[in-house]
């Protein structure tokens, strides 16, 4: 059993390097259907077509947070368990953001996604017939997976 003082040293040291530390930290996924088509979204806010996902929620593990943008931004279910791919240092969007990427197989849709505030227009694109303004990680993403290059570090 653990000394309650340990217990408490640990929570401040915690709550200390959330403080000096912070990391904000996202979820995304290329996600394929039976047929190997890939899936994308256009979100209202952003230029361009990504993958799906979005921002971890407070005491939410990375695999239910893009279990959950899955849902939210595609009506999309995975019957199989998604692969992590890496976890990528996403220095474009600030000097603290990290993307936890996976690959999701076998997708389906429960129903057509109705656009709304988020997502704008979404769908499953062959892979050789993405639309023209993918964005270039979203090509980068695809290009690793396809093992068209390696695995880098950064987003």
């Amino acid at each position: 059993m653990r000394r309650w003082y340990l217990r408490l040293l640990m929570w401040l040291a915690h709550g200390y390097y959330a403080v000096a530390r912070g990391m904000t930290m996202g979820v995304r996924a290329a996600c394929f259907d039976g047929e190997g088509r890939v899936f994308l979204v256009r979100h209202s806010y952003l230029p361009g077509w990504h993958l799906p996902g979005g921002g971890l929620d407070r005491d939410e593990a990375s695999i239910d947070g893009l279990l959950r943008e899955l849902r939210e931004e595609g009506n999309l279910e995975v019957s199989a368990p998604p692969v992590l791919i890496q976890v990528y240092y996403n220095r474009r969007t600030s000097r603290r953001d990290h993307v936890v990427f996976y690959r999701c197989d076998g997708v389906s849709q429960s129903a057509p996604k109705t656009p709304d505030l988020e997502i704008s227009e979404s769908g499953f694109f062959a892979l050789d017939a993405l639309p023209d303004d993918t964005t270039p990680a979203t090509r980068r993403r695809l290009a690793e997976l396809a093992g068209g290059i390696a695995i880098d570090r950064y987003w």
